[in-house]
Parts: C-alpha cells; structure tokens; sequence
C-alpha cells in the first residue's frame, strides 16, 4: 500500500510550526536470534525535503517495504536532505544484560548523543514507548515510518547499517548464513544453531537457543 503523503509529514510540520526541530529515530534488529540492535537518529532538512516530487518523497518510507537495492539507492537521497544523522547499536552482550526493551533505549539513545550537526528539539519515537533516561522531549508515533518522514529515513539507516554489518559477519562466520537471514529466526538459521551450536553474535537468553542444550 503506498502511503497516504497528505498524512505524511503533519506531525513533522505540527513542530516545525512551533519553530521547533524534529528528529526521528527508528530501530532494526529487536526480533533477531543473533547481532545488535541497531538505532538510527535523523534530522531532516524540510526545505529540502518539500522541494521533491511526490514518487521521490514516497521512496522514503518503512524500510521493510523496501527491497535491499532501493535502501542502498535512497541513502544518498536521505543524505542529501539530512541535517544530521547518527547510529547506535547495543551488543548481543548487552541484549542478554538489559533485556531487548532496555539495549533498545540503550541503542537509542546513543544514536542522539552521536549527533554533532543538530541538536533536535523534540524526538519523534517510533512505536508506543518513550525512550527511559532521554532528557528531550519525545512523541511516540505508532506505525511512525508511515507517519513520519524522518523516523522512515531512520528505518531505512538503520536496517542498511545492520544489515552490511551481518553480511560482514558472514565472512567470519559462515556456518550460520547470516548474509542470507541477517540474525532471524529463519528455517535456515535454526537448522544451521542445530547443527552448529552458537556463536558470540547469538544472544543465548532468546528463545529457542535459552532452552536449547550445547556441547
């Protein structure tokens, strides 16, 4: 379904009206077996964001919906009209040491501690959670990489950046196939855990590999 551009953006010009800036930030990697959270912080220029025709700004959107040769090519796009943009990332370690939902805050708020361009004055979050120990404003957005151009950038930062360090990944550890499922619970991933135990990138307190026995 493509998405609704007349919605697209209100809540971006609903701050922008204030005179406030806005940032969006989006996560990948939350449902993995195995590899980091990742977190993407974007803060767009919307002057230059308006001056694109409406097939260019529809390219921005939900990274999912997205095939792997349309991120790489909207990446340029999406820096040519940023402000500024960080990562964040939270380890498998720190994954099994927080919980999912705190390396997800954890990754996050990294990500906007590693602006130096721009310093936003409200974060629009993606899903229905305040990001725990932020001290900026927020506005949580359900479904936001519809609603937001700025979170759907970020998606798309994010799932690029995670997706190349995986494929890194693979390269030292082919057993798993990680360049394929990228950390997923696929078929094909947990076919390879059975037959080849784990790696430092698997997080062990995820099922099924929490209840699974290795020599």
């Amino acid at each position: 379904m493509k998405p609704n551009l007349t919605e697209k953006g209100r809540i971006e010009r609903h701050w922008l009206a204030q005179g406030l800036v806005p940032a969006g930030i989006d996560e990948v990697g939350r449902g993995c077996l195995a590899g980091p959270v990742v977190t993407a912080c974007v803060v767009l220029d919307y002057q230059k964001l308006e001056c694109l025709d409406e097939k260019t700004k529809a390219k921005i959107r939900d990274s999912k919906t997205l095939s792997a040769k349309q991120r790489d090519e909207i990446l340029n796009l999406i820096s040519d009209i940023s402000l500024d943009s960080a990562i964040g990332v939270a380890t498998a370690r720190e994954v099994e040491s927080v919980g999912i939902l705190g390396a997800t805050f954890l990754a996050m708020n990294r990500s906007v501690a590693g602006l130096t361009k721009t310093k936003p004055d409200i974060l629009l979050v993606d899903g229905n959670q305040s990001i725990k120990g932020q001290p900026i404003k927020q506005q949580t957005v359900v479904k936001g990489d519809s609603l937001c151009f700025a979170i759907a950038a970020a998606s798309i930062i994010a799932k690029e950046h995670r997706d190349h360090y995986m494929r890194q990944q693979a390269e030292i550890h082919p057993e798993w196939g990680f360049d394929r499922h990228v950390g997923y619970g696929t078929a094909a991933h947990l076919t390879a855990i059975n037959t080849h135990g784990i790696c430092h990138l698997h997080r062990k307190n995820f099922a099924p590999i929490r209840d699974m026995t290795f020599s």
